[in-house]
């Protein structure tokens, strides 16, 4: 299959840095983070075959298998070679899922998928469902309600820990990005069942916001469990988009992965560092 066209915002300079969106989200979920990371990284962020801007490939991913295979080849359309990769819950999983191929450098994945049960998989499914049919309103009915505060609150309260943090255009944004994801139920019926049971053997961080509603905490045990091996940290006050709830933290714990900086937040090889940098590891 030849590799799908897709849409990507790409910045700065260095080792490269691939950013993998969750289900129903696209390539815009980064930019509270895409400056910081591309301080030092030459940074993509994509957005996923049928997700955001991005088409559907010619034969579409029927499960996660395809669907790394997809991204594959998406590093090789870019020129890509073992680049480094962050992934958040659906993206989370592929960044994992790479790091067990050992196509990647390293791997950050924030509440990754993958460590679920069936029962909380369908709960995770179906709150993001409910929310892509609310997007389906009308825009200029979406962008009135994301105005009011406590409106936009209801709205991604699920989602994010700190939806006042969204602006009106961020919001709108990730509303239309939701409702036209072409992939979101042929993605979401492959992810049945699916459950991580790789070895990585590149660096590999889990990161989990403790206040995810989404893919609630909990199941960073499952993850810990499963990866021993792996760095393990608790975004702590983060819901389950953590880069619009703390990017500076988001940041810190993704360059702390690829080596750009050591685990306290000082810079890799030299002799000081921006300090702490917040979060807890175990």
């Amino acid at each position: 299959m030849n590799a799908p066209r897709v849409v990507f915002e790409r910045r700065g300079a260095g080792e490269p840095l691939v950013l993998l969106h969750g289900i129903g989200h696209h390539w815009r979920a980064w930019l509270p983070v895409l400056d910081r990371l591309a301080e030092v990284h030459d940074v993509v962020a994509v957005d996923l075959p049928g997700f955001g801007q991005s088409p559907l490939p010619d034969v579409p991913p029927t499960d996660m298998h395809g669907l790394v295979d997809a991204v594959v080849e998406i590093f090789t359309e870019l020129g890509l070679e073992r680049p480094h990769v962050a992934g958040n819950s659906l993206g989370g999983a592929i960044a994992l899922e790479l790091a067990g191929r050992g196509q990647v450098a390293s791997a950050t994945a924030l509440s990754p998928a993958g460590f679920c049960s069936s029962r909380e998989l369908r709960w995770a499914l179906g709150v993001l469902s409910g929310h892509r049919m609310a997007a389906r309103l009308p825009e200029p009915v979406l962008r009135a309600m994301f105005r009011v505060g406590v409106l936009r609150h209801l709205s991604f309260g699920m989602i994010l820990a700190r939806p006042g943090r969204l602006t009106v255009e961020t919001a709108l944004a990730d509303a239309q990005a939701l409702r036209a994801a072409k992939a979101f139920r042929m993605i979401a019926k492959a992810g049945r069942g699916y459950a991580f049971s790789g070895v990585p053997a590149v660096p590999v961080t889990v990161a989990w916001g403790t206040r995810d509603r989404i893919l609630p905490y909990r199941q960073s045990r499952q993850a810990r469990t499963r990866l021993p091996q792996a760095r393990h940290v608790d975004l702590t006050g983060c819901g389950h988009v953590p880069m619009h709830d703390d990017p500076e933290l988001v940041a810190s714990v993704i360059l702390a992965t690829t080596g750009a900086i050591t685990p306290d937040g000082t810079v890799a090889g030299g002799p000081e560092g921006a300090g702490g940098d917040g979060f807890t590891t175990g």
